[in-house]
């Protein structure tokens, strides 16, 4: 199947508003930040990281449900579910595994005495974002494999802050030093293309219907 075709068909679907904001959204995607969350018990919470990726343009997030189930609530997500992919594992060893040979690093975020403040962390290679529990943190599984690690530096009397806060600060943070950096941040082209016809379908109603016309007149 010629996608490129496809994508041209499917795009008489939606609008040129459309088709333009996904472009300049996919402009500012990488995949150079990804985002792992480790036996997170509140699906809020999950919803929300996910939504922050959508926000702070990470495109991909790994879920590791070595106890708990973790299930996206649409109303918190608020649609970030469609545009950001996510992964899911049954152990944090599979997880990091994976994510290892994709060539990220490890950064298990955690108020460890050898982590590095926020402020001075710098960000050349890929790295994969650990988050733990909200009650106990990463399970030593992740801490003994984690290449760094990374915590955000506090003034109060309260030592933690909510899983889904902490994953905005530092998405925020990282991902505004990562466009300054002369690295190859961005998603390939290929990549962008295959997101492109991706979010074109999920944009379009009656879609199967519409394929299988498609699909007809070949």
């Amino acid at each position: 199947m010629d996608k490129e075709q496809l994508l041209t068909y499917l795009e008489d679907f939606i609008s040129e508003e459309r088709k333009e904001r996904f472009i300049s959204v996919l402009n500012n995607r990488t995949n150079h930040i990804t985002v792992a969350l480790e036996d997170v018990f509140q699906m809020h919470n999950t919803s929300a990281v996910i939504r922050s990726c959508d926000i702070f343009g990470i495109q991909e997030a790994h879920l590791i449900q070595n106890r708990n189930t973790n299930e996206l609530d649409k109303n918190i997500a608020m649609g970030a579910e469609q545009w950001v992919d996510v992964h899911r594992y049954k152990n944090s060893s599979e997880c990091i595994t994976e994510l290892k040979q994709k060539g990220y690093q490890i950064i298990a975020t955690t108020p460890h005495d050898d982590s590095v403040l926020l402020r001075n962390f710098e960000i050349k290679e890929k790295v994969a974002l650990f988050f733990g529990t909200e009650r106990d943190g990463l399970t030593p599984a992740v801490l003994e494999q984690a290449d760094r690690f990374l915590k955000i530096p506090m003034k109060g009397f309260t030592e933690s802050l909510n899983i889904s806060v902490a994953a905005a600060i530092i998405l925020n943070d990282l991902s505004d030093k990562l466009i300054q950096k002369n690295v190859a941040w961005q998603l390939t082209e290929a990549e962008k293309f295959e997101k492109r016809l991706d979010w074109t379908k999920k944009s379009i109603k009656s879609i199967d219907d519409i394929l299988e016309r498609y699909h007809s007149k070949l």
